[in-house]
């Protein structure tokens, strides 16, 4: 297997368009059939504007992804693309209750955690496999450079 392979979601990636296409069917028939003197025009579109939406947010699932490359990690999630070189990366922590992997990195001088969307707990085996691979990545690329902390580094 390729070590620098995009992460992925299985599941978080099917189930939303399934559910995005519901909520859009679901919704524009509900905006055309709906009956009644009290339902005006501007009330359908609403529904039909509604139902438009929640598919637009669902999709955002679609697109959630980790790409490795030599140089860092892109990580998009659902409303943001960030990019991170292999050094600014400390750790990927996969335990505990969050839903999907985190990354513990340091920007200039402040510690922060950041969500890795494409890994996810509910693909079970895979993502546990995933999470490893992505921790040997950023171990590998950390032993490959000099550290922060020694000194003429």
């Amino acid at each position: 297997m390729d070590p620098y392979a995009t992460f992925r979601p299985v599941r978080g990636r099917w189930v939303p368009v399934a559910v995005s296409v519901i909520v859009f069917v679901s919704f524009t028939f509900a905006a055309i059939t709906i009956q009644g003197a009290q339902w005006t025009l501007v009330d359908r579109l609403f529904v039909f504007a509604l139902g438009a939406g929640i598919a637009w947010f669902c999709s955002r699932f679609v697109g959630v992804r980790a790409v490795p490359t030599e140089q860092g990690l892109m990580v998009r999630n659902l409303f943001r693309k960030r990019h991170f070189e292999w050094a600014e990366i400390l750790r990927v922590q996969f335990g505990g209750g969050g839903p999907w992997a985190y990354l513990d990195v340091m920007d200039g001088e402040v510690l922060e955690t950041v969500s890795v969307m494409a890994i996810q707990k509910a693909d079970g085996a895979k993502a546990i496999k995933e999470a490893s691979r992505l921790s040997a990545l950023v171990q590998f690329h950390s032993s490959a450079e000099p550290h922060r902390d020694t000194p003429g580094a």
